[in-house]
């Protein structure tokens, strides 16, 4: 008589304490990397989280493996505030802005390859980037066609851009005003 196939067991879902773990870990290292650089020890790391480097280590078994989550986290925001900034901005012009003053506003809750963070190595941190370069693409390309924004623009020179004003780096409300200023100045000089 054939045995009836087992079922697989269903995900477990994670302790709640191994989640405040995890986000404590994450943010203890954007914090120790934007702080030490890249060679951060480990062992900083956990203890800025109040945990032990064992539980450090069964979160992220490598530094890579940290530094890659890190990064790709990172990338996935900016790639939430490139779509926000796609939907609720109205003009090229604003959808730029939206998109720089959100990383502005995150600046030390992103570690990326132009805030001293790694390049990305797996391909779906990869893909992530290119589609933040896409939206970017497509906002320079509306804003040309509507003679608001003059052509050769790249997204890469927005992204430098706004990379070189969301540096991390302490809270400080008049850096974040001059900040500000700078991206309306540099949006004026990408008109026609």
């Amino acid at each position: 008589m054939a045995r009836a196939a087992i079922p697989p067991a269903p995900p477990r879902e994670r302790r709640s304490d191994a989640l405040h773990n995890q986000q404590e870990l994450i943010r203890a290292a954007t914090a120790a990397v934007h702080r030490e650089g890249l060679h951060v020890p480990m062992s900083t790391i956990a203890a800025d989280a109040g945990v032990g480097v064992g539980t450090l280590y069964r979160h992220f078994p490598t530094r890579d493996h940290l530094l890659g989550h890190l990064t790709h986290r990172s990338f996935e925001q900016v790639l939430a505030n490139a779509r926000a900034a796609e939907d609720h901005g109205v003009t090229a012009s604003e959808r730029l802005r939206l998109f720089i003053d959100a990383a502005i506003s995150q600046r030390n809750e992103l570690v990326l390859p132009l805030h001293g963070g790694p390049s990305p190595t797996s391909p779906a941190t990869k893909t992530v980037r290119d589609q933040i370069h896409q939206i970017v693409r497509r906002i320079i390309n509306g804003g040309v066609a509507d003679a608001t924004l003059r052509p050769g623009i790249t997204p890469r020179d927005i992204i430098v851009f706004g990379a070189m004003l969301a540096q991390p780096r302490p809270t400080d409300p008049d850096w974040d005003a001059t900040c500000r200023r700078l991206l309306t100045t540099y949006l004026r000089g990408l008109r026609p």
